[in-house]
């Protein structure tokens, strides 16, 4: 399980990594604390902040079950997928945000393969 929390700690990384994003378009932008509008700039990085937080509750929980019921291994590696993909949702989001398709969708994929093997896993044992 290690490597489960490897790619755990990659993933909070990339999270906080998005954060201080938002935090350096803020200042970039001027767009002073609490307002969260008034700059598309900085709103693109908010909503990319904001989009990969709704992620991480499902995805966090998902790798970890389905690590446990199904295989490590694939884990990690929809584990880090969904890294990638929130690496080019984030990039495509804040140049275009029509073109967030591609980070979007590899990242989601991961998501839903990780919750929907955790289900067929854990009923799988429970047989």
């Amino acid at each position: 399980m290690e490597l489960i929390a490897f790619v755990t700690g990659l993933i909070l990384l990339e999270y906080m990594i998005i954060t201080m994003a938002v935090g350096k378009a803020r200042v970039d932008t001027g767009i002073s604390a609490p307002a969260i509008s008034g700059d598309e700039v900085f709103e693109r990085h908010f909503r990319v902040q904001q989009n990969t937080l709704e992620q991480l509750i499902v995805v966090l929980p998902a790798l970890w079950i389905f690590a446990h019921v199904v295989r490590v291994d694939v884990a990690a590696g929809l584990g880090a997928l969904f890294i990638v993909g929130r690496f080019l949702y984030f990039r495509a989001y804040v140049a275009d945000p029509t073109k967030r398709t591609l980070g979007f969708l590899s990242g989601f994929l991961a998501t839903v393969i990780l919750v929907l093997g955790s289900i067929i896993g854990a009923g799988m044992k429970l047989i």
